[in-house]
C-alpha cells in the first residue's frame, strides 16, 4: 500500500469520492453503493462521509 493510501485509511471517515479512488469505482458507482448500502456511510447535514474502519472491512484489511 503506498503512502498516499496509508494517510488515507489513518483519518476516521473519508469523502465518497475519496473512497470511490480508494475502491477504484467512479463517482456515480460510489453513490450508488451507498444509496444501496453497500459501502457503509454516516450522513452529516448533507455531508455524507465513509468511515474508514468499515472500508478497511470490506475490502479485509485488518488494523
Amino acid at each position: 500500500m503506498t503512502q498516499e493510501y496509508e494517510a488515507l485509511l489513518a483519518r476516521p471517515t473519508l469523502t465518497p469520492l475519496e473512497a470511490a479512488g480508494f475502491l477504484g469505482l467512479g463517482k456515480n458507482a460510489t453513490y450508488d453503493a451507498i444509496k444501496r448500502g453497500e459501502i457503509p456511510s454516516i450522513r452529516i447535514g448533507k455531508s455524507i462521509r465513509v468511515p474508514t474502519a468499515s472500508l478497511k472491512a470490506l475490502v479485509g484489511i485488518k488494523s
